[in-house]
């Protein structure tokens, strides 16, 4: 019996992986590039990168601004330098609870990028569905002005795919993959940063 439940999780890890792995066409390495070339330019150049997400995208938001910050420049070869200029802005629950409670959920992250950033910045915005109110709001402040606004989508990339200056989206309808991707875009243009410092 042991062996049949586990001939059925070795099926079903490796489906999991398989769906994992087919969501890396060209077209989507392309884009993931593009967003590592303009991370690149925001830190030759000075300007602030910001994260958002709900949930387990929150969660992301938070782990990627920290990689950012800190491993881009102190991971790799050549010397050690400063990270980059990240704000996840789902990572204070006071200013969050505040912005929730005073001007509404949805205008939690489109408050604090308007307020904290300016032109050339990067938003980076992380959804499944691509139809969260509060990342709407979000791309279109940032897009007002003149930010550079990215989103990483899954399902069928929602309104955000429309909004979104340069959408990176995948087909997929499954909501961990949807979260593992965000991370692994993250974790791939980190350890590009950490090995392109010059």
């Amino acid at each position: 019996m042991e062996n049949k439940n586990n001939d059925k999780f070795n099926l079903f890890v490796s489906s999991y992986l398989s769906n994992l792995g087919d969501c890396f066409s060209e077209e989507k390495i392309s884009q993931i590039f593009e967003l590592a070339k303009s991370l690149k330019d925001a830190w030759k150049n000075g300007n602030r990168i910001f994260l958002c997400g709900n949930g387990g995208s929150a969660g992301n938001a938070i782990h990627i601004a920290n990689d950012f910050i800190y491993g881009s420049g102190a991971c790799g070869s050549g010397p050690k330098l400063p990270g980059l200029r990240v704000t996840a802005l789902p990572a204070n629950p006071a200013i969050l609870t505040c912005l929730g409670n005073d001007t509404g959920f949805e205008n939690i992250f489109a408050h604090q990028v308007n307020v904290q950033s300016d032109k050339d910045d990067i938003l980076i915005a992380l959804s499944g569905s691509g139809n969260s109110i509060n990342i709407v709001k979000a791309l279109e402040i940032a897009n007002l002005k003149g930010l550079k606004t990215f989103a990483i989508l899954a399902f069928d990339g929602g309104k955000c795919i429309n909004i979104a200056k340069h959408p990176i989206h995948f087909e997929t309808n499954d909501m961990q993959i949807a979260e593992d991707l965000q991370l692994i875009i993250g974790h791939l243009c980190m350890q590009w940063l950490s090995l392109n410092k010059n």
